[in-house]
């Protein structure tokens, strides 16, 4: 069986998941000074109804990265960047450890300025005064040809704990984004990886012998192992469970928008048709652009745990969280406290709901009641107006989905799905601020371990090809071989989707028969004073990102 942890702002959500549905289920109040207290919890409450044995797989969806970054709890990083000419890498500046060498390599890989190694040995030495431990390589063109990064990686290497290269993240080209990516990757590199080992430990000690895997920003999963190497691509993977939960769950066919309000953020997503929306260029972390591929999503701070303030412009909620609600031992009113004095729902100690929120009301002048149903009408007003906002926004720019761009097409959600603790609470005053249907699917409190659950696997293999020197190179595979002058746009095709699939198979993925597609192919003849030279050729493969067909039948619901 399948078991599925999210790590959310405020509850962490587990569910195992058989061939017959949905087997046991488990939420736990999330502990932010020490996340995998939750998940171990969590994982108590599934073995003692399945017992260690009936789990084979864990996919685990995290907010340790997003939470480090956002929050500045992260690893200074020692940042060595080459540019060559044309273009000043200074002017790409991030951290406070920041140093530049001369040196070049080419748009077709040749090397036409050597590395400043001395400059380099200065700011290792820079770094070894500051105790700086972690490092990040990148040179423009090392997707062509790495051999600058891997050189001042050899350099640094006698002070590095980790290096980054910015050739491991992606293929494409954007040196700035390859930059940053390589950044905050080391950023967070030792944080995650402690808590990868005290994942793994808590699993052993259970008894579970699982194949633990790990949700990526796409909606995808790699195994944990590579994660260690790659903890960015994890940011955002809590957004990407909801998406994931809702493909799962509903069989959505009309474009939508999918909304998972928690008790921190509500989250929201965009469907095309039968598809989410996808960042095609990499998501921006910390306002900086990086090569992280990412559903498109959108997060604001409204939740159930949001907190509600009186202000002469009238009455707010969120966006900060100062607690719990009062009915659960907060301090201060939350929107589940609103909710409670309303009658909408009963959760907790209702009274102390009452207290505070008559307490707040009686300073405004107000009476609690009143107070309640402002606070109410403010969180839902703000959910509304910030989806018509991101559906805007969408349309005024080119829309791509995971399955393709469409040409010239505007989106029109025809309904509103609704997941997470507070969907039931809020759906009828939802449906009056939305023209669009409100729909409340089934097992809406744990759509998103659903969707972490039963992600499948998702990888892609860049591969480079120059004809006129004789040389093919795949960068996030580290392989490159010579190639003739016949090796044309259809040959690289079929290798990239060999080199994916066997690269599936070597990581001992799930997910062999899942599907790949090409999502990025050209090729362009080279020519010189009327000669052709050869071809500069380049392929994109990847195995898209879905659920798990075997087992969505099971979960699968009429929405």
């Amino acid at each position: 069986m399948l078991l599925g942890i999210d790590v959310g702002g405020t509850h962490t959500d587990a569910v195992l998941i058989g061939r017959q549905g949905i087997v046991a289920m488990a939420k736990i109040k999330t502990d932010h000074d020490n996340l995998l207290h939750s998940i171990t919890d969590a994982l108590e409450s599934i073995v003692s109804v399945a017992g260690p044995e009936g789990v084979s797989r864990l996919n685990l969806s995290t907010t340790l990265s997003t939470n480090a970054i956002v929050e500045g709890d992260t690893e200074p990083v020692g940042m060595f960047v080459s540019g060559g000419p044309g273009i000043d890498p200074a002017l790409y500046r991030v951290g406070d450890h920041y140093f530049t060498a001369e040196g070049c390599i080419d748009h077709r890989g040749e090397e036409t300025g050597a590395l400043d190694e001395a400059a380099v040995a200065r700011g290792i030495e820079a770094c070894r005064a500051a105790g700086v431990s972690v490092f990040a390589a990148v040179s423009k063109f090392s997707t062509r040809n790495p051999v600058h990064e891997h050189r001042i990686k050899e350099l640094v290497h006698p002070l590095a704990d980790y290096v980054a290269m910015g050739h491991d993240f992606s293929g494409r080209l954007g040196f700035g984004r390859r930059i940053n990516t390589a950044y905050f990757n080391s950023a967070v590199w030792r944080l995650y990886n402690r808590f990868a080992d005290a994942v793994q430990k808590s699993v052993l000690s259970m008894g579970l012998r699982p194949r633990i895997n790990v949700l990526k920003a796409d909606g995808g999963t790699m195994p944990l192992s590579m994660s260690r190497h790659l903890p960015i691509q994890s940011i955002l993977s809590g957004p990407a469970a909801s998406v994931m939960g809702i493909i799962a769950i509903c069989d959505i066919r009309e474009d939508a928008v999918i909304l998972d309000i928690g008790g921190t953020t509500t989250d929201m997503a965009v469907f095309a048709g039968a598809a989410p929306l996808v960042e095609r260029s990499g998501i921006a972390i910390s306002g900086r652009p990086t090569l992280v591929r990412a559903l498109r999503v959108k997060s604001i701070g409204v939740g159930g745990d949001s907190a509600i303030h009186v202000t002469p412009q009238g009455v707010t909620v969120g966006p900060r969280r100062l607690g719990p609600p009062m009915a659960f031992g907060g301090s201060h009113p939350t929107l589940v406290d609103a909710l409670n004095v309303q009658n909408v729902i009963a959760y907790g100690n209702v009274a102390a709901s009452f207290a505070g929120l008559a307490a707040q009301a009686e300073g405004a002048g107000l009476d609690p009641e009143t107070l309640a149903d402002f606070a109410i009408a403010a969180a839902v007003n703000k959910i509304r107006e910030e989806v018509a906002g991101f559906v805007r926004e969408i349309n005024d720019r080119p829309v791509y989905t995971i399955y393709e761009m469409l040409e010239g097409r505007k989106v029109a959600p025809a309904k509103v799905y609704v997941m997470g603790g507070p969907a039931l609470a809020l759906s009828a005053l939802l449906q009056d601020a939305f023209s669009q249907e409100v729909v409340v699917p089934e097992n809406f409190a744990v759509a998103n371990a659903v969707g972490a659950a039963l992600a499948r696997p998702t990888f892609s293999v860049e591969l480079f090809a120059d004809t006129a020197r004789g040389r093919m190179v795949a960068p996030s595979l580290g392989l490159h071989r010579e190639v003739g002058r016949d090796y044309d746009l259809a040959a690289a095709e079929a290798e990239a989707a060999t080199l994916l699939r066997e690269h599936v198979r070597y990581l001992g993925a799930e997910g062999d028969e899942a599907p790949v597609e090409t999502v990025e192919r050209s090729s362009f003849n080279m020519v010189d004073d009327s000669t052709f030279l050869g071809r500069n050729i380049r392929v994109v493969c990847q195995v898209r990102p879905g659920v798990l067909p075997q087992y969505r039948e099971a979960v699968t619901c009429p929405c």
